[in-house]
């Protein structure tokens, strides 16, 4: 499915209404709050497209999520019939805190082309388009991908970088990558700006690795995809129920590795706006009566791109509970 330019700039400014919805709660320390205005503003602008939209990643389960629930429909029922995977709000501590790292996020995709992941652990594996497919896999061991990538880019090990997030449960992981002299890039949260660290040169990571979000795994493969970077992930079920829902999603072999053409089919848009500044992006920044947004676009086939916003002040006030309000903008233009 071949997506127009004006379909395209629809969904950038879906991220970039998120994120700018976010910025008066930047710092305030309240997680529910900024990512409910996210949230919302999301869900309003997606639900004015013609499309005949679904939720594939959301915020959670029906009965978890009160809004961009999975299996959600979205949009007036016309036009482009698709998949969609939303993460409005990407580092949710970070938004808190005015941290940097924090993004809004979407994968948009012809119907049945995203993998419908189900809201569990995923073992992830993502590394550049210069290093050959074969050198690195999902079943390797730490060491053996690491010393292929220093091969295949003829570097030494202690020129090389692996970006991983910082949890005690990738202790064991983190030893061998000390052992080996490599450099470690820690991350505390945002898999998803992680997994893409290894798309340019300029971010100087060699390979993404480490166990992360499901959910989290798919929006990162989209954009990976566009450009021509190695993806594979593993679900880690921690529970039969988990394992139950898995099945009940259709996903019948649990042990799977999934390639990257498994997990994104055909052409998807992924956008990708900066709430707080962080290392693909700019965050939201308010100039002379503007807000200015910075978008990472991708799209197969095309060169990605970062585009930028200028979004006069605009005002509508929305009401979150009687003691909550909260001014989100009501255009983009």
């Amino acid at each position: 499915m071949n997506f127009n330019k004006e379909f395209l700039d629809k969904i950038i400014d879906v991220t970039s209404n998120a994120a700018i919805a976010c910025y008066q709660h930047l710092g305030k320390k309240n997680k529910i709050l900024v990512d409910k205005a996210a949230t919302d503003i999301m869900r309003k602008n997606l639900n004015d497209l013609d499309i005949d939209g679904k939720i594939v990643i959301g915020e959670g389960e029906l009965d978890e999520a009160p809004m961009l629930y999975i299996g959600e429909k979205l949009g007036t029922g016309k036009g482009y019939a698709v998949d969609i995977a939303v993460d409005p709000l990407e580092g949710t501590n970070f938004a808190a805190n005015n941290l940097p790292g924090a993004l809004s996020v979407i994968s948009i995709s012809g119907k049945g082309n995203l993998f419908n992941a189900p809201e569990t652990y995923m073992d992830k594996l993502a590394v550049g388009k210069n290093v050959p497919y074969d050198a690195t896999d999902l079943d390797f061991s730490v060491e053996k991908n690491i010393k292929n990538i220093a091969d295949a880019k003829n570097k030494d090990l202690d020129k090389i970088t692996a970006c991983i997030l910082d949890r005690p449960r990738h202790k064991e992981i983190i030893d061998k990558i000390k052992k080996l002299k490599v450099n470690l890039k820690l991350i505390s949260d945002g898999d998803v700006t992680g997994a893409l660290l290894v798309t340019e040169d300029k971010y100087n990571v060699d390979i993404f690795l480490g166990i992360g979000g499901g959910p989290e795994g798919v929006l990162a493969a989209s954009a990976l995809d566009a450009f021509d970077c190695k993806f594979q992930g593993r679900f880690l079920f921690k529970s039969d129920t988990e394992k139950k829902r898995a099945k009940d999603m259709g996903i019948n072999e649990l042990d799977k590795k999934y390639e990257i053409n498994e997990i994104v089919k055909g052409n998807s848009i992924f956008c990708a706006t900066g709430i707080t500044k962080n290392e693909l992006v700019n965050g939201v920044k308010l100039i002379n009566g503007k807000f200015i947004t910075e978008t990472l676009v991708t799209q197969k086939n095309s060169l990605p791109y970062i585009e930028k916003k200028e979004v006069a002040i605009t005002w509508l006030i929305i009401v979150i509970t009687i003691k909550d309000l909260f001014l989100v903008p009501s255009s983009i233009g």
